[in-house]
């Protein structure tokens, strides 16, 4: 069964409900994707975690952890910027650290992994960017409440 993503409104709640995001494959050096999206994010209120085991030890000013089992906090999201055929490894984590929604960015689409993710009670949300979204649905920043 092909995944069909939350509708806005829905989104907009997962938005408003989270604000510890892991970042899957988020690289340091400032002029890629990954880290210009996860710092404006930042800039947006949510806490970052970098999740890339070859990264730094700290990136946008947090620890980097080499997998999401390792982040010794709940996360709310994980958000993907790894190629779509690496991504069902990734939902599995997910589920096993008791993410709340695995979040794959634009262009990042795998069936199985939102199948393993949906299976273990996530959301799932794929080839979306999460900055665009969050600059759609809340242009203000997240209400406190």
């Amino acid at each position: 069964m092909a995944h069909t993503n939350p509708s806005r409104e829905e989104i907009k709640g997962i938005l408003e409900a989270s604000s510890v995001i892991a970042v899957v494959g988020l690289s340091d050096k400032p002029d890629r994707t990954s880290y210009m999206v996860s710092e404006a994010m930042q800039a947006k209120g949510y806490r970052i975690i970098p999740v890339n085991p070859a990264g730094a030890d700290t990136i946008l000013g947090e620890k980097n952890y080499a997998s999401l089992k390792e982040i010794p906090f709940p996360v709310d999201v994980v958000n993907v910027f790894r190629r779509s055929e690496h991504t069902p490894p990734v939902a599995e984590e997910a589920v096993a650290i008791g993410a709340k929604t695995l979040w794959l960015q634009l262009g990042i689409a795998n069936d199985e992994a939102a199948e393993i993710a949906e299976s273990g009670g996530l959301n799932v949300i794929m080839d979306r960017c999460i900055k665009v979204e969050d600059s759609i649905l809340l242009p203000q920043g997240k209400s406190k409440g």
